[in-house]
């Protein structure tokens, strides 16, 4: 009755002094221990090791008191200090599974930088987590209202709330990310509705870092502009982008495995992105020296009019694409 009452108290106390308190019960037994029973325990560090082992309940037997004045502090240390230790122990496990609970209902604010930002969970936001860790390991955070975590993983890291909001947008300290993608909710079947819902996420984005570069999916075209005037970077039309691959598919034969080789990582060549070399001064000698290496040029930035420009000089600021395997980029990213 008495180990109960004790250990029900015990169980309320602060963290910090349960803690605290463990410490001085272990030093000051170990200097009693000493005191007692200096034969027994010829020095500090085998008497705190005696009260280590006791209080824990591991018990070796390579010392133990033999007089009646340590047998009878032995029998306390057994009935408080087991307790004690017994409840800071819990306390330690409770904590752990306490943070743990907390980040799967992402409730535990992220710290770092060059992270991604997916807002909105989908399957389509599933395939751009597969994506992102295919094509390099770094941080991703994940930003929606479901009750858990979609997806635990050493990488990836959630936060529960309305991506509108200032608040949790700091949470997943988005001044800081490398990039947002921002998915458009399945959930709202109107596209106006869905559009003005992203739109809202993204104003909200760009208001605390403007610089971060945002992807947005948009549902209908037309709204594209409103999008522009709030700086988001780029678009995806995910529904006319299906129709379009869908159409051309009809019509040439094989060409939807051209574009999934240049939408994925997984397999086959892809696109890529390299610098400009400082050798290059017109795109016909960087077309050149990338062809020799196993890499063709095809655009740059978003002028894919290359084949037509080749004696014109390109910009030390030019966002040259090449279609190329991992091994040939991998080969360019050490030369170039």
């Amino acid at each position: 009755m008495f180990i109960r009452i004790f250990i029900k108290k015990a169980i309320k106390l602060n963290n910090r002094f349960l803690f605290y308190a463990s410490l001085a019960l272990v030093l000051v037994s170990a200097m009693i221990m000493r005191l007692i029973e200096p034969e027994t325990f010829p020095t500090l560090f085998e008497a705190l090791w005696w009260v280590m082992t006791t209080v824990t309940t591991v018990g070796y037997g390579d010392y133990f008191p033999v007089s009646i004045g340590g047998r009878i502090y032995a029998m306390f240390l057994y009935i408080v200090g087991i307790g004690l230790i017994g409840v800071v122990i819990g306390k330690f496990v409770d904590g752990f599974a306490e943070i743990k609970k907390r980040r799967e209902e992402g409730k535990v604010p992220y710290e770092g930088n060059n992270h991604i930002v997916i807002i909105g969970w989908s399957q389509k936001a599933s395939y751009a987590v597969s994506e992102i860790m295919d094509s390099e390991k770094c941080e991703i955070v994940i930003i929606d209202k479901l009750p858990k975590a979609p997806i635990l993983e050493e990488h990836i890291h959630y936060i529960q709330g309305d991506a509108a909001e200032e608040a949790v947008l700091r949470k997943a300290d988005i001044m800081n990310a490398k990039a947002v993608l921002v998915f458009s909710d399945d959930s709202i079947y109107d596209a106006l509705l869905a559009d003005g819902k992203s739109l809202i996420i993204a104003s909200s984005i760009e208001r605390l870092s403007a610089e971060i570069h945002t992807t947005v999916e948009v549902m209908k075209e037309e709204h594209i502009k409103n999008f522009r005037h709030v700086q988001v970077d780029e678009f995806v039309l995910s529904h006319e982008a299906i129709s379009r691959m869908a159409v051309r598919s009809a019509f040439t034969k094989g060409i939807s495995g051209v574009y999934s080789q240049l939408l994925s990582r997984s397999y086959g060549d892809n696109l890529y992105e390299i610098p400009v070399h400082q050798n290059w001064t017109t795109y016909r000698e960087a077309f050149n020296a990338l062809l020799e290496e196993g890499a063709t040029l095809i655009a740059d930035g978003d002028k894919m009019d290359i084949n037509r420009r080749l004696d014109e000089a390109i910009s030390r600021n030019a966002k040259l694409f090449v279609i190329c395997d991992q091994g040939v980029y991998d080969k360019l990213k050490r030369r170039v």
